[in-house]
C-alpha cells in the first residue's frame, strides 16, 4: 500500500536507532540534510558521498540501515547507484531525494528497488516521515508521486514489445553512457571503470547501436533528456 505524508502518525517516541548513508553533489544539500536527521534521537550519518560511485563503495563498506540518494549526481546516477546497491547489500532500503518527478524516472527507481522517492520541495516537510517509514520497510512517497504510482497501477495493461529504451542497456553500459555524456574520454572512462580501452570501445559501440545514436553529442542528448546527466 503506498504511504503518503498525510497517512504517517509519527510520535518522536517512536524513533529507534538508524545508521544513515547521505548522497547528493552538493555539500550544502548534504550539510542540512544531516543537520535534520541526526537532531532525531538515535539517527547518526555516518558516511556522505558526493557522487554515485562513492555512494555505492559508502554502502556496501558501511552497510548502514538506509541510504538517501540523489538522482541526478556525477559519475553514476541515482538510478544506476539504487540498482547497483541492492544487488549488493539487498537490506539497504533507499530513499530518493530529488527535484524530477517524471513518471518514467519513478518507475524505473521503483524497479531498481527504492522504496521511497521524496520531492526536494516537500523534503522540509515530509523527509523525517518518510525516512521513519522505510526503518520500518514500508514505502513513501509524496502526494505528486504517489498519483503517478496510482495512476501507473491503475492504467489498463498494454503489451510492449521492446520496453523502453534504456532498460535494454546493461548496467555496465548505463555507466559508459553516463560517462561519456561528462565528457570523459574512452582512456579516462577505462581507467575510471578498472577496464581495458578496448572493452570502453566496445560498450560506445554497443550504446550506438542499441540506441541508433551515431556520436557522442548524440549520447550527450540522450543522457540529458533521461535524466542520467543534468545539462
Amino acid at each position: 500500500m503506498v504511504k503518503d505524508e498525510s497517512n504517517l502518525g509519527m510520535s518522536r517516541s517512536a524513533f529507534k536507532r538508524l545508521r544513515l548513508v547521505l548522497a547528493d553533489d552538493h555539500e550544502i544539500v548534504r550539510r542540512g540534510l544531516r543537520a535534520t536527521l541526526e537532531e532525531q534521537p538515535g539517527w547518526t550519518v555516518i558516511g556522505e558521498a558526493g557522487n554515485g560511485r562513492e555512494a555505492v563503495e559508502l554502502v556496501k563498506r558501511l552497510k548502514p540501515d538506509l541510504a538517501i540518494l540523489d538522482l541526478v549526481m556525477p559519475e553514476l546516477n541515482g538510478l544506476e547507484a539504487t540498482r547497483q546497491i541492492k544487488k549488493a547489500v539487498p537490506g539497504v532500503e533507499i530513499l530518493i531525494l530529488t527535484m524530477h518527478e517524471s513518471e518514467q524516472l519513478v518507475r524505473e527507481v521503483l524497479a531498481a528497488g527504492a522504496r521511497g522517492y521524496v520531492l526536494k520541495n516537500d523534503a522540509g516537510r515530509v523527509l523525517l516521515h518518510a525516512v521513519e517509514a522505510l526503518s520500518q520497510h514500508k514505502p513513501f512517497f509524496t502526494s505528486k508521486v504517489a498519483e503517478i504510482v496510482l495512476n501507473e497501477y491503475l492504467r489498463p495493461t498494454e503489451p510492449s514489445l521492446n520496453g523502453s529504451e534504456s532498460s535494454r542497456l546493461t548496467s555496465r553500459e548505463r555507466e559508459i553512457l553516463q560517462l561519456i555524456a561528462e565528457g570523459k574520454a574512452n582512456k579516462e572512462i577505462a581507467e575510471a571503470l578498472g577496464i581495458a580501452v578496448r572493452t570502453t570501445e566496445t560498450h560506445r559501440a554497443n550504446l550506438m547501436r542499441k540506441l541508433d545514436l551515431h556520436t557522442a553529442s548524440d549520447l550527450t542528448r540522450y543522457a540529458i533528456r533521461n535524466k542520467i546527466v543534468e545539462a
